[in-house]
């Protein structure tokens, strides 16, 4: 078989990814062929429709030394008399015994190759959904923070927060997506609040440099603000408190990773008043709304 549409530098482990179990055999054929040849060495077509992959590696036959196989002075000693018969009877027997050990290592050699292929797949996964970038962008959160429901949603996208980080519109539609899913819905505001520094900068030299300098340690600053609603029957519910956590562990991971470094994030819960009722027993009833009135 022709490997004109295989690249020659293509690594084993990648292209038996891509065969069917059981539609292709390996065979390794040692070290020394990777000298002149690429991993991959040649594919050769069987007679039962399979492929064999001729492969420039060493099995555990050719890592042992070689007179647990061979005698090391097989070719010595031969008889002048006929001597190139008898190194030809020599050299064929000592083929037998190569074809043999191959076969005795063969499924541990397939055992170790396979375990190869699935390390190679578990990497084109990671790689494939940017996992690696995730757990590097990620490392310094928390247990607690990774299993927050909120935060799940935003995981995905952290090899992406440097496009995200500042665009608020981008930002808002995320965040009322992934609101949305959890029945809530948010409303964004731009506020102005009070800070106050508790170590301000002041200077002791006025001749100091005065870009960092400030009177007083209370400034003002607008702030981005998410208002989250909820019905007022999240109030008596024992899971509340653990919703405010939430919230609370969401915006420190909004603000480390996708808000800009001289602006700050804010969420106020605001609870949403019941509809009114016109009858106990008749609650889908609401005034102003689809009200029916009996005289």
């Amino acid at each position: 078989m022709k490997l004109n549409n295989i690249p020659n530098d293509i690594n084993v482990e990648l292209l038996l990814s891509f065969f069917p179990p059981g539609t292709c055999k390996v065979s390794l054929g040692g070290l020394h062929k990777r000298n002149a040849y690429h991993d991959l060495v040649d594919i050769v077509e069987t007679s039962d429709d399979t492929f064999e992959l001729i492969v420039g590696r060493n099995s555990l036959y050719h890592i042992l030394p070689e007179y647990m196989f061979h005698p090391f002075d097989r070719f010595e000693g031969l008889s002048e008399v006929s001597e190139a018969e008898n190194f030809q009877k020599e050299f064929d027997a000592q083929k037998e015994e190569t074809e043999k050990a191959k076969r005795f290592f063969a499924p541990l050699d397939l055992m170790l190759l396979l375990l190869r292929v699935r390390i190679r797949e578990q990497l084109n996964v990671y790689a494939d959904t940017d996992k690696i970038i995730i757990d590097m962008l990620g490392d310094r959160m928390s247990e607690k923070q990774k299993q927050n429901r909120f935060i799940r949603h935003f995981i995905p996208l952290l090899p992406h927060c440097k496009n995200i980080r500042g665009n608020k519109t981008a930002l808002t539609m995320l965040l009322r997506k992934v609101f949305l899913d959890e029945n809530l819905r948010i409303e964004l505001r731009r506020t102005e609040y009070e800070f106050t520094d508790h170590v301000p900068r002041y200077r002791e030299s006025l001749s100091s440099d005065l870009t960092s300098l400030y009177v007083g340690n209370v400034f003002n600053e607008h702030v981005t603000t998410y208002i989250i609603h909820f019905w007022s029957e999240m109030e008596c519910n024992e899971n509340f408190p653990k919703f405010l956590e939430e919230v609370e562990e969401l915006r420190v991971f909004i603000q480390d990773y996708f808000i800009a470094i001289d602006e700050t994030i804010l969420f106020e819960i605001k609870k949403d008043e019941e509809c009114l009722y016109l009858s106990d027993q008749n609650k889908y009833n609401y005034l102003n709304y689809n009200t029916n009135l009996s005289l």
